[in-house]
């Protein structure tokens, strides 16, 4: 149980580093002296100290929510604008994203749940009705689905054209799902569900046409990539939302500021894995490789994600002398 004598103590200091990051408002670290930054870098690591000592107190999560927020938005001031190096880069894909990706997995896990919810909605939609097949997909694509052929054939004779097209195009709507987030996470939502919704009319078109294992061999190789790459951008436009509509004790622009920082960091993050999944996609899911070979590949790549993002490296904030 925290102390109300520790906490009469402590809050002096946490009001000090709102005092100073309300007075650096546009201008940033340039409308502080050389004094006020080293005060406000050890205000920083100390209140991380308290951040740690509050979130052992269950009844305090109110607090930890708000000291989370301060230094979420110290941590912006400080480093923003420093010049990047190729070992932050390195960090950046070893460390913060990883622990990014934990922290937020509430949102990608809700962005998850949008898609497959319309798409089984999907699936029951174009099982009961096969007119709803055609509206949505096309007469071409369900001229060549009830022919009992993949659409993929074209991949295979330009593979390294197809694969930066597919790149290209995932890349474009996975930062429109994160960017649409601006929109009060209402056109994050409607790309989620609308791809969720098409995921699910072409896998009832295919089982309907006998071609399931054909479908479920092509998407499986860069699908076990590329659709929790989807959801992690979705859960950052989710994330950009809840900044704008839910600040909680914040100014909402300092609350977008916060969580559009978190959500930035998100989609960066993802950009090695859909560069991956292209590949994957060009390459590997429409070649004629045994199916068991393409399985594999997305065991084996599924097997590789969940390594990576399992790598949660908590930091201990470091001990400094008491203010």
């Amino acid at each position: 149980m925290i102390s109300t004598s520790w906490l009469r103590k402590r809050r002096p200091y946490w009001a000090r580093i709102d005092e100073l990051l309300t007075r650096s408002g546009r201008s940033g670290v340039r409308a502080l002296t050389h004094p006020e930054l080293q005060e406000l870098a050890l205000l920083y690591r100390q209140t991380a100290s308290d951040l740690a000592t509050i979130r052992e107190d269950d009844s305090s999560r109110n607090l930890a929510h708000y000291l989370n927020q301060l230094l979420g938005r110290t941590h912006n001031l400080i480093y923003m604008g420093r010049r990047s190096k190729a070992w932050g880069i390195v960090r950046f894909y070893r460390e913060t994203f990883p622990q990014i990706f934990h922290d937020t997995l509430p949102y990608t896990i809700a962005a998850a749940a949008i898609f497959f919810v319309l798409a089984a909605a999907g699936m029951m939609m174009a099982t009961v009705d096969p007119g709803f097949q055609r509206y949505l997909l096309g007469s071409e694509m369900m001229d060549t689905i009830e022919k009992r052929q993949m659409w993929t054939h074209a991949v295979v004779t330009m593979k390294p054209l197809a694969s930066s097209a597919i790149m290209t195009n995932n890349l474009s709507v996975s930062f429109t799902t994160f960017a649409l987030g601006i929109t009060a996470g209402l056109g994050t939502i409607w790309m989620l569900a609308l791809n969720g919704l098409l995921f699910g009319v072409v896998n009832a078109a295919c089982w309907q046409a006998g071609m399931s294992q054909q479908l479920l061999s092509f998407v499986a190789p860069h699908g076990v990539i590329e659709l929790p790459a989807i959801f992690i951008a979705g859960g950052g436009g989710l994330l950009i939302a809840k900044g704008l509509l839910f600040p909680g004790t914040l100014p909402r622009r300092a609350s977008l500021v916060l969580e559009g920082g978190r959500a930035v960091r998100l989609v960066v993050g993802i950009i090695p894995m859909l560069i991956v999944a292209g590949t994957i996609e060009g390459f590997v899911s429409p070649s004629e490789l045994p199916v068991w070979v393409k399985y594999s590949v997305a065991a084996g790549m599924f097997v590789l994600l969940l390594l990576y993002v399992k790598r949660k490296t908590p930091k201990q904030a470091p001990a400094v002398s008491p203010i």
